[in-house]
């Protein structure tokens, strides 16, 4: 009985060794393999890395030498302050050109005002016999000449039929006279002439002091799109109950008869005017990263951005304190074209 036991203590203590020897086989393999995995990246830091040439230079350093980095803008570095067009593009978009010099400064007065007929080129004609009125020649809208006929009248009196003409060139603008009817001393036909048009301005009573008969008046019509010159050549002496004003006239050529009376104008009356040496047009100034600038034309397609110091302004020319001398050719008419292509550069460079 005790040898039993003897051996199988023996058995006991071979089977623990040989699975602590199985144990200690597999670490050695797993320890083999992670160094077999390893061994390549080891190899690859140890050699040459990829990218390197036989003559040991180094892919980055051929890349500086070579061909630009991929982060470099294709054509050269974009001058923020810059922009190129071609006279071909210019005169597409409408882009126009002037010169810096000195120009005169106005100080004006805006008004509004309404077109109206001139009453001294309108005639209202009735018959001058009473009688029938046989025929009528015109009617209203019609262009008419000095002479031509607008009705013709029997006489009660005397049965002479005779005519009614119109008395100067214009248009017919009333007309109250049929066949078959009486005259009496009615109106028949009022003629006015439109070559000629007022233009009636209100005048508030804090401006009559500044606003003198012979003033250059400069009116417009956004609507119609008409624009002219003419001087005031009446102010009237008496204001109106309704709105408190008072009358500054205008009279304005109108051959081609496009100021229609009853269109509401605008006017600036030219109250002084002065020289300034250095001055540009209004339609030149653009905002940039806010600051007053104008596109100068610095050589062949080249047009900077240049900052301005501005000083007394009109409707139409700025004085120029800093910034540009007499001589510089800047873009005046459509300049925020320039603009645009400036600010498009700048987004794709921060792109």
């Amino acid at each position: 009985m005790k040898i039993h036991k003897t051996a199988f203590s023996i058995r006991c203590l071979l089977t623990l060794m040989v699975s602590t020897l199985l144990l200690i086989a597999c670490g050695d393999n797993s320890d083999k393999s992670k160094k077999n995995a390893t061994a390549p990246t080891e190899t690859k830091e140890a050699g040459h890395h990829d990218g390197d040439h036989e003559d040991g230079s180094h892919g980055k350093e051929n890349h500086a030498a070579g061909e630009p980095a991929e982060s470099d803008h294709e054509g050269g570095a974009h001058d923020e302050d810059s922009v190129t067009l071609t006279a071909a593009q210019l005169k597409a978009a409408g882009i126009e050109l002037a010169e810096v010099g000195p120009a005169p400064l106005k100080e004006s007065l805006s008004l509004y005002g309404v077109i109206a007929p001139n009453a001294e080129r309108v005639r209202e004609i009735g018959a001058r016999f009473a009688g029938t009125i046989k025929r009528v020649d015109k009617k209203i809208g019609d262009v008419v000449q000095q002479g031509d006929s607008l009705a013709a009248v029997e006489s009660n009196e005397s049965l002479q039929t005779y005519i009614v003409s119109a008395p100067l060139t214009g248009v017919v603008t009333t007309r109250n006279a049929n066949p078959g009817e009486q005259t009496g001393d009615k109106t028949l036909f009022t003629v006015a002439d439109f070559s000629t048009v007022w233009v009636e301005l209100s005048l508030y009573p804090r401006d009559v002091a500044r606003v003198r008969i012979g003033q250059p008046v400069r009116v417009k019509s956004a609507d119609a799109g008409l624009a002219a010159d003419g001087t005031i050549t009446y102010i009237s002496p008496m204001g109106t109950g309704s709105n408190q004003t008072l009358t500054a006239r205008v009279v304005l050529n109108n051959p081609e008869r496009r100021w229609a009376p009853g269109l509401y104008v605008t006017a600036d009356v030219t109250l002084s005017e002065s020289s300034v040496p250095v001055a540009i047009r209004n339609d030149a100034v653009q905002s940039i990263k806010g600051r007053d600038a104008v596109f100068v034309r610095e050589s062949g397609d080249l047009y900077e951005a240049k900052p301005v110091r501005l000083g007394r302004s009109d409707g139409i020319y700025s004085e120029v304190l800093d910034g540009l001398g007499s001589g510089a050719t800047y873009v005046t008419t459509n300049s925020f074209v320039l603009k645009a292509e400036l600010t498009k550069g700048e987004a794709e460079d921060e792109d």
